[in-house]
């Protein structure tokens, strides 16, 4: 067993340092039983790498046939995108609701497109699909309990991967996708839009460039009102056709952990070379009371008896952080609220030794006290816009989804399957960037410890290279003909 690996599971086990057993947390805590459920599995595990899938090339293939699994909100919005890439081939569609799937034919049909077969057989329906020769990719977009076993299902079919965020729930899941991936050699791709963003991209391009000198600091959240989109009470009676099917996400606010870390981490990570040159070593997670849900959910039923079956959670509080200290000595903070009255935020701030760059709530650049003005940031555009946004981002912005970083996103990732290039976010980035839900739990039920996060990559981020967003080698994929 690698000594990294080792001392891991030692600190876990003893409490050397990081989370030891604690009369904080009851046998029954969820947060302990994951914890405990982790060590003894990990004793079984594979101790080095098995493949390396930092910077590799899949076989190129000409067409890439893609099955969907979860056609809900974001689901669908993925067969429209995907419909005006060239060199896809949309052949499946599965969910549990054929009115979902009669949608995403719908789109097919608008688009001038064939009819893709259809998968509707329950919660495990995705298994005939991943176990069909029809299909070289499948984009899955379930509820969050789902991701894993469908991307498992996937890889084990011989198929490639690719999953909303976040990727998986638990340390355990963590570790299989990451196993599994490294066995069969086939990528298991995180989803993760904010990647793609035109600022992101444009920061991580002057990253790149030198322009901040050595990053020092990174911030980033996800703070969002999803107030209607928690409380979209379902109008069958088998709870299928709400915001969140079966009112799902409501009970993942039950966990007490930041149970969506990746679009505020996802690019920072990217910027500071996290598993290419450098790597997460630990954090420390705190979070506030809840002072909102609670008093909604009482609120909502006593005019409604259908959120009576709330009352009485326990549920997560408003705001939770997490501090994170990188090899190099970096430092990360990631913020998480979606249930206060507060503007859509997702931070993303950089701070190096040269350069300054912040999103939210204004975008802006500084190299010293004084923010760039507008000529500057022109110049600065002009200069450092790389050239996956000259070459595609109008068309991104004509296309849509979250502002065309959606399109941005789905369009690389058929051009990198095409062209035979390494993925922009591989299975250890989805490993690494989903771990922070598990570890904030254990830190937060334990009175914010720190707890060392384990290096997915078993050693191989000293030597694996940086993200490269620039086309170098790619960017053949066209854009159909399609009236927008």
């Amino acid at each position: 067993m690698s000594s990294n690996r080792r001392s891991f599971l030692k600190n876990i086990a003893l409490g050397s340092g990081v989370i030891a057993a604690s009369p904080l947390m009851a046998s029954e805590n969820s947060a302990e039983k994951d914890k405990l459920n982790f060590i003894k599995k990990s004793a079984a595990r594979i101790s080095a790498m098995n493949f390396n899938m930092c910077g590799y090339a899949a076989p190129r293939l000409d067409k890439v046939r893609v099955g969907f699994v979860g056609i809900g909100d974001r689901g669908s919005d993925a067969v429209e995108r995907m419909t005006y890439i060239e060199g896809v081939e949309i052949v499946a569609l599965c969910d549990i609701r054929q009115a979902a799937v009669d949608g995403g034919q719908e789109i097919l049909a608008k688009a001038g497109l064939p009819k893709a077969k259809e998968f509707v057989a329950g919660d495990l329906g995705f298994k005939q699909l991943c176990d069909s020769n029809q299909v070289d990719l499948i984009y899955i977009a379930t509820p969050w309990e789902w991701h894993v076993p469908v991307a498992v299902a996937a890889m084990e079919g011989d198929k490639h991967a690719a999953v909303e965020v976040s990727t998986a729930k638990t340390m355990d899941e963590c570790w299989q996708i990451v196993e599994v991936s490294e066995r069969t050699r086939k990528h298991c791709v995180i989803l993760e839009n904010c990647c793609y963003d035109f600022f992101e991209l444009l920061t991580l391009n002057m990253v790149r460039q030198g322009a901040f000198g050595d990053l020092i600091h990174g911030e980033g959240a996800y703070i969002h009102d999803l107030d209607y989109w928690l409380f979209n009470k379902p109008k069958d009676d088998k709870m299928t056709d709400g915001a969140y099917t079966k009112m799902w996400r409501m009970h993942e606010n039950k966990r007490k952990a930041n149970v969506y870390p990746t679009h505020g981490l996802g690019p920072i990570c990217q910027a500071m070379n996290i598993n290419r040159g450098d790597k997460m070593d630990y954090l420390t997670a705190m979070m506030s009371e809840d002072f909102t849900l609670k008093n909604k959910i009482e609120a909502k039923a006593k005019v409604d008896p259908f959120f009576q079956q709330f009352v009485g959670w326990d549920m997560r509080g408003n705001m939770d952080i997490q501090l994170i200290k990188t090899n190099k000595g970096r430092t990360i903070m990631i913020q998480h609220d979606v249930s206060s009255p507060r503007p859509y935020s997702r931070i993303h701030l950089l701070s190096g030794t040269k350069c300054y760059a912040q999103k939210y709530p204004l975008q802006q650049i500084a190299f010293g006290h004084e923010v760039a003005d507008e000529a500057k940031m022109k110049e600065l555009e002009e200069k450092y816009t790389p050239e996956i946004v000259r070459r595609m981002g109008e068309m991104a912005k004509k296309v849509g989804g979250h502002g065309g970083m959606d399109f941005m996103m789905d369009w690389r990732l058929i051009d990198c399957l095409r062209n035979g290039l390494p993925m922009d976010m591989d299975v250890y980035d989805a490993a690494a960037w989903s771990c922070i839900t598990p570890l904030s739990e254990w830190s937060i039920a334990n009175g914010s410890k720190p707890i060392e996060i384990p290096d997915f990559t078993r050693g191989a981020w000293k030597t694996n290279s940086a993200v490269e967003l620039t086309l170098k080698g790619g960017g053949t994929t066209t854009v159909r003909n399609i009236q927008l």
